[in-house]
């Protein structure tokens, strides 16, 4: 079972909300769609629901119409009723989906169970935390078994516990050959969880690929140094610009061949080194570049 979005465009009036969109995701993959508030990620994704129609392109689940009950999907903003108890209204989203009621309460609890909520199964759900309630939403989205699942910013309002906990189940559905379609701010996130990412900017995708590839292609020659003697350093003209960053100092070079100048200047001076190491590029690092935005 694979996502194929192919050429997908889509307008609104004068404005184009996704322009000449392509990606494709295989079953049992998580792949993120990235970029930054109105670059075309929720038009994107009402698109696979079917809930708006591409006004270009074609949209597919395993060369057929993407059939919405075979579909779970985590909206950013909160979609719940916040008067009803939480077993009686992920019963009633179940029923949506076909699930008979008998088995929409099993596993209503085996997923409280799961996230480690079952305490709040009659509660309502205003009178959870903010975090609590993301829970019960993505119970939401999964209660029907769905074989494609969409997470708009799935870990918002959660703490790093709670991160973790979700962390481990959406990886198991993940490992288990549910599809998913991710995204978030929380870069780290992103780089943790999806083998391929799309950034979108104005609707287009910017950047698009494997993770690693797309590292690799946007690698500088710079290197992360801690040492007492950097004024040795800032002095070699091998070193283009030196910087302060985190505990130490980001050392820019022309080539990571010149790094070797870099460590031979500090042994022949006597410099105590503490860290000495070529500086990682990060998805953040390359989201900032192509969208001009910084995310936290």
């Amino acid at each position: 079972m694979t996502l194929h979005i192919d050429h997908v465009s889509k307008q609104f009036g004068d404005f184009t909300a996704v322009d000449d969109l392509s990606f494709t995701v295989p079953k049992g993959e998580m792949y993120g769609l990235l970029g930054a508030n109105g670059a075309g990620k929720t038009t994107t994704f009402r698109m696979i629901l079917d809930i708006l129609k591409p006004s270009d392109g074609n949209i597919s689940w395993d060369g057929r119409v993407v059939d919405h009950r075979l579909v779970g999907y985590l909206p950013e903003e909160r979609g719940l009723y916040p008067k009803s108890p939480v077993r009686d209204q992920l019963v009633f989203l179940a029923s949506l989906k076909g699930i008979r009621s008998a088995e929409a309460k099993r596993a209503v609890k085996s997923w409280l169970e799961r996230l480690e909520i079952p305490q709040y199964e009659t509660m309502r759900v205003e009178q959870l935390s903010k975090g609590n309630q993301q829970k019960v939403q993505l119970v939401a989205a999964l209660i029907h078994n769905p074989e494609l699942l969409i997470l708009d910013e799935p870990f918002s309002g959660l703490d790093p516990v709670n991160v973790e906990i979700l962390k481990r189940e959406v990886l198991a559905l993940r490992d288990a050959g549910t599809t998913i379609v991710f995204s978030s701010h929380r870069m780290e996130h992103v780089e943790e969880l999806c083998q391929h990412i799309g950034i979108l900017k104005g609707g287009r995708a910017v950047v698009s690929g494997d993770v690693t590839s797309i590292k690799s292609r946007y690698e500088e020659p710079d290197l992360f140094l801690e040492t007492d003697r950097i004024d040795v350093v800032t002095a070699l003209p091998v070193v283009r610009a030196v910087e302060p960053h985190k505990t130490g100092h980001l050392v820019r070079l022309a080539s990571f061949d010149d790094s070797d100048a870099v460590l031979g200047a500090l042994v022949q001076a006597g410099a105590s080194v503490k860290t000495f190491m070529r500086q990682p590029v990060s998805l953040n690092d390359i989201f900032i570049k192509e969208v001009g935005q910084h995310v936290s």
